[in-house]
């Protein structure tokens, strides 16, 4: 074994397999392309899901790769044991339905033993099997290893769920007696230890599983695959004789900063692991345009940085000073990600601009806290009390029982616990759990002839059915563009003779080609038809293709080059764009956004479609669409006011575009953002965002109309004036002309009825003689009809002004209720027994003070009597 620095380990593990026929797959996006089942990239094989169910056919079946990923399921346990991180690398090679056991075993050994890699002593290795994987047993055997150190365990099974699945084999490495005296007990029983250290896992990917089904009966693939697992930093805490992954030479350049900043000597704290641990999460997932906010992803970054300045503050570091630190992270890790570098201004702003923000709030919820203190003489918070300053205003537990203890009181940890617990279980179940992979289509693998694409120069083809399935044909050429990068599929039809079969849809197999769905499918292979795409359909998704090309340009332009598609639907209707950024955007700027779209396509720009190879295209500064991955070849869509790879469909000049406009936008959650907007024609469809706005307009019509009926039949005149605007002029100024229709209808409407019940207050006022007739000895019992709840009380106050030293109960009939004030100047009358006494008789309760009182019933039969039963009591 030789000392080897964390970029070696990762360019021995690629360098090795590269030259074992497999391609370098660049690291995914910890951002999830495509896959609501995950919140980051959480696994080496996560991005490599479409390989492995067969849903894409990848150009070379073995691949080797580094993947960036984030785990956050044990946050709290970073720092405290030797090798929980929260964002990791996972080295990787992966066959999909090429080479398996035969293979992969002596290539382990190789790499893992011969003194040009790793170097390895095979007497410290190690490694499980499933018990009846005899195979795999056998295989170690063969390259030399003792079969003492070959363990059988029942948990060395791959499975989640449905779909490929299989036994597996882990390597450790024993790290001697100095890390405890321990038997290999510790690895049959999957026990954590400090001596056995596991850095590889091989799954051997051969049955499919079923529900129902007991593992011993599953089927067998029909791609057997091949799926490892090395964790670097572990490798390179072995490979360094380190104590824990922390005191590697990656973390260690950034403890060493640390230190500087603490002016305290670096001895395993806990503080310098979370920081330096936490703050490589944040770097790298800001520069894969993850965003901090209150939701998803951003919640969980904006949790990580608050952590990693509670640390600070223990380590004495009162003030902003992990931005400090971006330029270290990247030092440490851009030799082998680079494109680091070109992110750092940006990363280092916004996390300034958090960590200020942070502190802001650690004032507020210390003011809080102190809040609670004050009016706590339990001298213990609760556990919702301290969860509400974590949720709330950030404060981790460990500071809330740091500052309480200041305060001779204790914090109710366990039920902080029970309050997270309930958070996490209402996560879960807003988001599905971890989604298995899809079952293999063998029939879909096994057809590998391949189709062309004709669809660019024409969108009609005679040819004939190169293979039939039962959910629709592939044809040897077609003009049906295929559902990709986005864009959904043509609509159209296929003739055959007399019949005519409707697309319904168009989707990729696994090998690349085009299977045209339809239903009632009897065409056969070879028979001759003709494909024949909707025009219209087409060329208004070519509109609103362009126009989202010259969307996303603009977006860059006026909100900064920050700006990441993250996602795009683009269909003859609509176009739905997706994109990265810190806040929302307001009026102004989406009108500056579509001003400057109109504007390209007014200037009739030529569009130039080339193909050039990806590194030309990337010198032109080609934008790459997100998630894709491009072949040598590349398709080149010059707008000259923006360059992109894109295999979409695309007008020939911006001018056909004729206009563009947006319709709305919207947060997703995690600093994600989505416009819609309609290209052409379309725009009309601008009107579709009206539906909500006109069915509030329609609500509080209702009430206008009500408010001026009831007026009428009390002899009230009001008068309201209202036309709604149905003329549009399609642009994102149409949304905000309905939004201030709205406002303006709601502030008429708030207005007419602050009218009216100044009019009923009025008229009921002004029937006070009436009123008084009914008075014995200065006692007033009478019974309303519909006078406003608001007005009650004042028309008490005015009927006992008129009544020396009497009483004044009414009884105020109203939505098939009865509200009862009761008001006392006589010191022998007490209003609030009075008034609970009739709402008793009406089924209701209630009752007050001895001057004044209000009570409810619910029966309005019963009033007469509940009248009755007050004169009795009064007289």
């Amino acid at each position: 074994m030789k000392y080897l620095t964390t970029n070696e380990i990762r360019n021995i593990w690629l360098k090795f397999f590269a030259d074992k026929g497999h391609n370098i797959e660049e690291s995914a996006s910890l951002i999830p392309n495509n896959d609501p089942t995950l919140l980051w990239i959480n696994a080496g094989v996560a991005p490599l899901k479409k390989y492995f169910d067969g849903s894409v056919i990848p150009k070379n079946p073995r691949i080797v790769n580094a993947q960036k990923c984030i785990r956050t399921n044990d946050i709290d346990n970073v720092g405290k044991t030797a090798r929980h991180h929260t964002f990791f690398e996972m080295l990787g090679n992966f066959s999909i339905g090429d080479y398996f056991r035969d293979e992969i075993i002596p290539w382990a050994f190789e790499l893992l033993t011969s003194d040009k890699y790793y170097g390895f002593d095979k007497d410290l290795l190690y490694m499980t099997v499933y018990p009846t994987d005899e195979e795999t047993l056998q295989a170690w055997v063969k390259e030399g290893i003792n079969p003492a150190h070959i363990i059988k365990t029942n948990y060395n099974f791959w499975e989640i769920g449905e779909g490929p699945c299989g036994p597996c084999t882990e390597i450790f490495f024993d790290r001697g007696e100095e890390f405890g005296d321990l038997t290999t007990d510790v690895i049959r029983d999957d026990i954590e230890n400090e001596r056995f250290i596991e850095i590889w896992n091989i799954v051997f990917s051969q049955f499919n599983s079923k529900p129902g089904v007991e593992r011993k009966d599953y089927k067998e693939l029909p791609n057997k695959n091949i799926d490892t697992g090395m964790g670097l930093e572990r490798m390179a805490c072995v490979l360094q004789e380190a104590e824990t992954n922390f005191e590697t030479d990656t973390f260690m350049t950034i403890i060493k900063d640390i230190e500087k900043l603490s002016n305290e000597k670096y001895d395993g704290q806990m503080s310098y692991k979370v920081i330096s641990d936490h703050l490589r999460t944040v770097v790298f997932a800001v520069s894969d345009g993850a965003v901090l906010s209150n939701e998803g992803r951003g919640y969980v970054l904006r949790r990580l940085l608050r952590r990693a300045i509670k640390h600070g503050k223990s380590l004495g570091i009162n003030k902003p000073f992990l931005y400090t630190l971006v330029p270290t992270i990247i030092k440490a890790m851009s030799e082998f990600y680079t494109y680091l570098e070109t992110t750092e201004e940006l990363v280092t702003k916004l996390i300034r601009i958090e960590e200020e923000k942070f502190f802001e709030t650690l004032v507020q919820g210390e003011k809080k806290l102190e809040e609670i203190i004050e009016t706590n003489d339990k001298n213990v918070l609760s556990g919702k009390q301290a969860f509400t300053l974590y949720d709330t205003y950030g404060f981790p537990l460990e500071l809330t029982v740091e500052m309480a203890e200041e305060h001779d009181f204790t914090v109710d940890t366990e039920g902080f616990k029970r309050e997270m617990e309930k958070q996490k279980e209402r996560a879960r179940s807003a988001r599905k759990s971890l989604v298995s992979m899809k079952s293999q289509n063998e029939a879909f693998i096994e057809f590998k002839e391949q189709d062309s694409f004709t669809g660019y120069s024409t969108l009609e083809e005679s040819t004939y059915v190169l293979k039939s399935f039962p959910e629709g044909v592939v044809l040897e050429k077609t003009p049906f563009y295929a559902e990709s990068g986005g864009q959904v599929a043509d609509k159209g039809s296929i003739k055959h003779g007399d019949k005519v079969f409707i697309v319904e849809d168009v989707q990729k197999l696994p090998n690349g080609q085009s299977l045209h769905v339809i239903k009632d499918n009897d065409l056969s292979d070879g028979d001759i038809i003709s494909a024949i795409v909707d025009k219209d359909n087409r060329n208004m998704t070519m509109y609103n293709h362009s126009a989202t090309h010259l969307l996303f340009a603009a977006l860059r332009e006026v909100i900064g080059e920050h700006v990441s598609q993250q996602g795009s639907n683009v269909s003859s209707e609509a176009m739905r764009f997706d994109f990265n950024n810190y806040d929302n955007l307001d009026d102004e700027t989406l009108l500056k956004v579509e001003k400057i779209v109109n504007d390209k396509i007014n200037k009739n720009i030529k569009v130039n479609v080339t193909e050039q190879t990806i590194e030309k295209a990337k010198q032109m500064g080609a934008i790459a669409e997100f998630g894709e991955k491009y072949a040598d070849k590349v398709r080149v869509v010059n707008m000259d006011y923006t360059i992109d790879l894109c295999g979409g469909t695309h007008v020939s000049n911006t001018g056909l575009i004729e206009r563009f406009a947006i319709a709305s936008i919207e947060s997703k959650g995690s600093g994600i953002y989505r416009i819609s907007g309609h290209a052409n024609n379309a725009v009309e469809n601008i009107k579709n965002q009206f539906t909500g706005f006109h069915k509030e307009m329609d609500k509080l019509m209702d009430k206008v109309n009500k408010i001026l009926s009831d007026a009428n039949i009390k002899g009230i005149k009001l008068s309201f004036n209202f036309t709604r605007n149905e003329e549009i002029i399609g642009s994102y100024q149409d949304i905000i002309n309905k939004r201030i229709e709205f406002q303006l209808l709601g502030d008429k409407a708030r207005e007419l009825d602050k009218e009216y019940k100044e009019a009923l207050r009025s008229q009921t006022l002004s029937n006070l003689d009436d009123m008084l007739k009914t008075a014995v000895d200065n006692k007033l019992v009478i019974r309303v009809e519909g006078v406003d709840k608001n007005s009650l009380k004042p028309l008490a106050d005015r009927l006992l002004d008129k009544l020396p030293n009497g009483f004044v109960f009414i009884a105020n009939v109203s939505n098939n209720k009865v509200t009862f004030i009761a008001k006392s100047a006589n010191k022998e009358i007490h209003a609030g027994n009075i008034a609970k006494a009739a709402a008793i008789v009406t089924g209701g309760n209630g009752g007050g003070r001895p001057d004044m009182a209000q009570a409810g019933g619910k029966d309005t039969s019963k009033i007469e009597e509940a009248l009755l039963k007050v004169k009795e009591l009064i007289m």
